[in-house]
């Protein structure tokens, strides 16, 4: 009798492991089923966009605009190198080296691992970092070594110049590429605008658009306790809103020359609309305008270059799109200046 029950005990178990296999079964086999489906269909998807990128069709779509991807990988190209201009300011060389905790007791010290060296970073104590991030400017002249003079000023001047020249760049050069896709759009089937628009883009041969601002540089004052137990710092980014205000922050210190005082204007964010808005939004070198070109990037230039002695004034500056600015470097446009004498654009005694 006990050999019976254990007989229907054990047909039981098997049955019931039988019941649940079954039910794994009937539940994985549509997963399976789909999964295979769909990867069957990537494969496909994959063999058909490599024909189609492979094909006469897409060769004369990218053939037809090479030109405009040209110009969008040029203008890429110049905004790098805009983001590239800096002012050599840096916090005091105390030299180097190693700290080494030998304590008895078994102090983590967290705080410490957050002390790292930079030229762009100084440790400071507690009080001047409190007062750092009350008076951003005066902090950043006094322990970063800033001289407060016409150079330093015409270059922070010349620095965001060149980053708003960047900043709007990106959204222009962004707005560019978008316009090529939409004028091409209905020749591109719509699987791959819709699925490969990335793959599009660079088999086009259009280049990346880095549109961060990781390119602004930051200042930090940190305080880190002697103990490691606590910590705090100060960022100073200078961005195009900080570098407007502390271009006016330097001017309002700055001591001029008596030969141009009352002459310098500011090469502020407002001031290179004004000459825009003044040049009708135009190259004064190549005559293109916004009209023609609706992502046209447009620079202010100063007419006398700085390096020859110009100074920046409303009448030495001008508009000038990015390639004619990009080829004239540092050059000085006589005969252009002599035009704008000839013309009373340009008063000679001002320059």
């Amino acid at each position: 009798m006990p050999g019976n029950i254990l007989i229907i005990i054990l047909g039981l178990i098997v049955y019931a492991v039988y019941l649940i296999i079954s039910a794994v079964v009937f539940l994985i086999q549509p997963i399976v089923i789909i999964t295979i489906i769909c990867g069957g269909m990537l494969i496909i998807y994959q063999i058909y966009s490599n024909l189609y990128f492979n094909s006469n069709d897409f060769k004369n779509i990218k053939d037809s605009i090479k030109d405009h991807t040209k110009n969008c990988n040029e203008l890429n190209h110049h905004i790098e190198e805009l983001k590239c201009s800096y002012v050599n300011i840096k916090s005091y060389d105390y030299g180097e080296s190693h700290l080494y905790d030998n304590s008895n007791y078994n102090f983590k010290r967290k705080e410490w691992s957050k002390d790292f060296k930079s030229n762009l970073k100084h440790n400071c104590s507690a009080t001047v970092c409190k007062n750092a991030s009350t008076q951003p400017f005066k902090y950043l002249c006094k322990y970063f070594d800033i001289e407060i003079n016409e150079e330093t000023l015409s270059n922070f001047e010349s620095v965001l110049n060149d980053f708003a020249a960047a900043e709007q760049g990106k959204i222009l050069l962004q707005n560019e590429r978008d316009l090529i896709l939409n004028n091409i759009s209905n020749s591109i089937p719509i699987l791959i605008y819709s699925f490969s628009k990335n793959k599009l883009i660079k088999k086009l041969g259009l280049e990346a658009i880095d549109l961060s601002d990781l390119y602004f540089p930051i200042y930090t004052f940190q305080y880190v306790s002697p103990g490691g137990n606590s910590s705090s710092k100060c960022d100073i980014k200078l961005n195009i809103e900080n570098l407007d205000k502390f271009i006016k922050h330097l001017h309002d210190l700055v001591k001029f020359r008596k030969s141009i005082e009352g002459q310098r204007a500011l090469m502020t964010s407002n001031l290179r609309e004004i000459i825009k808005i003044r040049d009708n939004y135009t190259c004064k070198k190549c005559g293109l305008s916004i009209n023609d070109e609706k992502n046209l990037l447009l620079e202010i230039d100063h007419i006398v270059p700085l390096a020859k002695g110009g100074i920046t004034s409303e009448n030495n500056l001008q508009t000038l799109c990015w390639k004619c600015n990009r080829s004239k470097g540092s050059k000085v446009e006589a005969r252009q200046i002599i035009f704008n004498m000839e013309k009373g654009i340009i008063d000679k005694k001002k320059l």
